[in-house]
């Protein structure tokens, strides 16, 4: 009696891919984590195309994982997007799995493919072809324009700190934008520069050009940033303490799919703000360093933070005062009080709310 099931049916398959600046690695594996096959491609247009060939040759192809999405996969990833295909984010597999089952790009991207199999530790990757991307390109330029000129002003003062004694008393008092006014328009001899007092000049008139310049491309760059998160998330701009800078961060981390985040507390794992577990050993249920340490939080970055926009900061304790004495409380006494775990969880609860 012939098979009712034709032995040409296609098998179901997932593939890996291990990527790289100039070649990726892409393995295939079957629905039980069977490797099917192996092969590199290079990482470019003709190469994205005949690795999705490859791998479709192999089955139906299910989903593929892909490590580095938002780098060396970014390519690969809009080209197996625009070609139907569900790209699946998979983590670089961790010290414990590359010490057992060792280190090469055949054995990531094998690696790859079961971790979209199973589902652990994957995401959905961000769209990389919007204007969250364009956003994430001249915030890229702006940064990097912020902290050359910070570092050029730190140049500048370092060298005033050892120029000439006459040069120094003339620079010392002004502010920064005094400053690099009157260091740009210095005026030496370029042919004395074998001297140190004109070769001084020389470098803070330069420096100070420097900074002109790139305060010039910084706020040609805000001219561009500003209404371009508006057009994005107009109502973003309108909370109390959100800026064009910390809503362009905001946005530029949601990701033009903001909904790949399911929550609010996958987003504040994804900003490094969500709360972590408490240590086994710790008998309070807390991570917060008052309740662990005993010491308040500094509130070190509290300002930049729209939840903290307009808090006055803590008064400091006068250097003259008084220390009171702490009498030794009795065990029942002692029992009696708010724990410091307790007043720590209500003092989050109260900013929560």
């Amino acid at each position: 009696m012939p098979s009712i099931t034709p032995d040409t049916a296609a098998i179901e398959v997932v593939g890996g891919v291990d990527t790289h600046l100039d070649t990726h690695t892409v393995a295939v594996i079957d629905l039980v984590g069977r490797v099917v096959g192996t092969e590199q491609f290079p990482a470019t247009t003709a190469g994205y195309t005949a690795l999705l060939a490859w791998m479709r040759g192999h089955g139906r192809l299910a989903r593929v994982g892909v490590e580095g999405t938002g780098a060396y996969g970014a390519g690969l990833t809009r080209q197996l997007r625009n070609a139907g295909v569900e790209v699946i984010e998979v983590d670089r597999p961790d010290r414990k799995t590359r010490r057992s089952q060792g280190k090469s790009d055949p054995i990531d991207a094998v690696q790859a493919a079961k971790t979209a199999l199973a589902g652990h530790r994957t995401g959905t990757p961000k769209q990389r072809d919007g204007r969250v991307e364009a956003l994430r390109n001249l915030r890229v330029a702006r940064r990097s324009a912020v902290e050359q000129r910070a570092d050029t002003q730190r140049q500048i003062k370092t060298l005033i700190v050892t120029a000439p004694d006459e040069l120094r008393a003339r620079l010392r008092g002004l502010n920064v934008k005094q400053l690099i006014a009157t260091c740009a328009t210095l005026r030496p001899d370029r042919a004395d520069a074998a001297t140190p007092a004109t070769a001084v000049k020389l470098a803070l008139r330069c420096l100070a050009r420097r900074h002109q310049q790139l305060s010039a491309e910084i706020t040609d760059l805000d001219e561009l940033l500003e209404p371009l998160v508006a057009a994005i998330n107009p109502d973003l701009l309108a909370v109390h303490g959100v800026g064009p800078d910390v809503a362009g961060q905001l946005l530029v981390t949601a990701g033009e799919n903001h909904d790949r985040l399911t929550s609010e507390a996958a987003f504040a794992m994804l900003c490094g703000a969500a709360p972590s577990p408490p240590a086994p050993a710790k008998p309070a249920a807390t991570a917060s360093t008052a309740a662990v340490t005993d010491k308040p939080t500094p509130p070190s970055t509290a300002s930049y933070s729209p939840a903290y926009a307009g808090t006055p900061a803590p008064a400091p304790t006068p250097n003259d005062a008084p220390s009171k004495a702490c009498p030794r409380k009795k065990s029942s006494d002692a029992s009696s009080d708010t724990s410091p775990a307790s007043s720590t969880n209500t003092s989050q609860q109260t900013i929560l709310n």
